[in-house]
C-alpha cells in the first residue's frame, strides 16, 4: 500500500528527498496530537502521512512551512531580542552600573578588558589576612 501511496504522492512533491522529510514532519506532527484529515484504516502515522499527501488534504506549501520552522534553531522575537539586548546592555533601573555602548563593543573587540570593578563592600579590608 506505502509504495503505491509514495507513487501517488510524486505528482504533487516531485522531489522524493523533500516528500520524506514532509511525511516525517507530517508523522510527527500527528504523533504530537495533529488532527488526522483521512481514515486512518489502522495505517502507522508515516503512511497516513503519505496517504494525506496523495490525496490532497494537508497542502505541500503548509507541511514546506512547517519543517523549515521546525528546523530552525533561531525563531526570531522581538521581545526576546529586547530583553536580550536589555540585559547585555546591563539596562536594570536598580543597576549603579552602566556600560555604555563605546565600552560594549571596545570589550568586544578586545580593546578593554569587560570586568567591572566589584566595591567593597566591607571598606577596606580585603579578607586577605
Amino acid at each position: 500500500m506505502a509504495r503505491v501511496t509514495v507513487e501517488d504522492c510524486i505528482e504533487k512533491v516531485t522531489n522524493r528527498f523533500e516528500l520524506v522529510l514532509m511525511a516525517g514532519q507530517r508523522a510527527r506532527a500527528m504523533s504530537a496530537g495533529a488532527p488526522i484529515t483521512i481514515d486512518r484504516d489502522n495505517d502507522k502515522n508515516p503512511v497516513v502521512a503519505l496517504r494525506e499527501i496523495a490525496d490532497s488534504t494537508v497542502l505541500p506549501e503548509h507541511l514546506r512551512e512547517d519543517l523549515i520552522n521546525g528546523l530552525r534553531k533561531h525563531v526570531d522575537d522581538e521581545q526576546e531580542e529586547a530583553e536580550a539586548m536589555a540585559l547585555l546592555m546591563n539596562d536594570d533601573p536598580m543597576s549603579g552600573d552602566q556600560m555604555s555602548e563605546e565600552e560594549l563593543l571596545k570589550g568586544m573587540s578586545g580593546d578593554a578588558p569587560i570586568i567591572a570593578e566589584v566595591p567593597d563592600l566591607e571598606g577596606d579590608d580585603d579578607g586577605l589576612e
